[in-house]
């Protein structure tokens, strides 16, 4: 079983964490993992693009010459798409672009995600984090001391609703989401994943006790 150092706020390591072979062992698959981000960024487009067709706009009612004798070509409407200020052709309407996936195939991805995080060498972990209060002075203290200010963090929190989450949320670099809020697209552009230690035990918990 693989092990990941927990440290303490002063980045020393303070004692081992288990975590899964399952996790650890898995083959990147590029294909699945498209799959999973292209749903995940679906499924937060708000399709609310509106275009009018002709039975909408403004106008017609009546033909706007006599069909022959004037010159000018045949026309019935000035609401047609040819004509300026005329409806739009097969313009957008409002639509739900979300669609489903497999809950396997999206368990799967966030696990290859993790995976690859854990080769990278880009999960830390924290014990416990001690703020009364919220304090971003004190934030980006504990960045120095793991050697990641400047870089996109995902702080992984097993309660959002903290002095802690407080503290991190003014810092632009830092993302933060709870263990059950966690997804792949997260996972694949931080640079590098910060969990408390019960919030990954969560995680990877909710991963593997998953039916496969």
């Amino acid at each position: 079983m693989a092990k990941l150092n927990v440290l303490d706020l002063e980045g020393k390591e303070k004692e081992k964490f288990d975590i899964s072979d399952e996790i650890v062992t898995l083959k990147a698959n590029d294909e699945l993992i498209h799959q999973e981000v292209r749903r995940y960024l679906a499924t937060g487009r708000a399709g609310t693009h509106k275009t009018k067709g002709r039975s909408e706009v403004s106008g017609g009612g009546r033909k706007p010459w006599r069909q022959k004798g004037t010159g000018n070509a045949r026309a019935g409407s000035n609401r047609s798409p040819l004509w300026r200020h005329g409806g739009v052709t097969f313009g957008p309407t409002p639509r739900d672009y979300s669609f489903k996936l497999n809950k396997k195939v999206i368990r799967k991805s966030r696990l290859i995600a993790l995976s690859e995080k854990f080769n990278e060498k880009r999960i830390l972990v924290v014990d416990s984090f001690d703020f009364d209060q919220p304090k971003t002075k004190r934030a980006y203290e504990i960045l120095g001391n793991f050697e990641v200010t400047g870089k996109k963090v995902l702080l992984v929190l097993d309660d959002i609703n903290t002095g802690t989450a407080k503290s991190f949320r003014n810092i632009p670099e830092v993302k933060i989401v709870s263990a059950r809020g966690l997804v792949t697209y997260d996972i694949l552009v931080a640079d590098y994943l910060m969990f408390t230690k019960k919030a990954l035990t969560d995680f990877t918990k909710g991963l593997t006790n998953e039916r496969s």
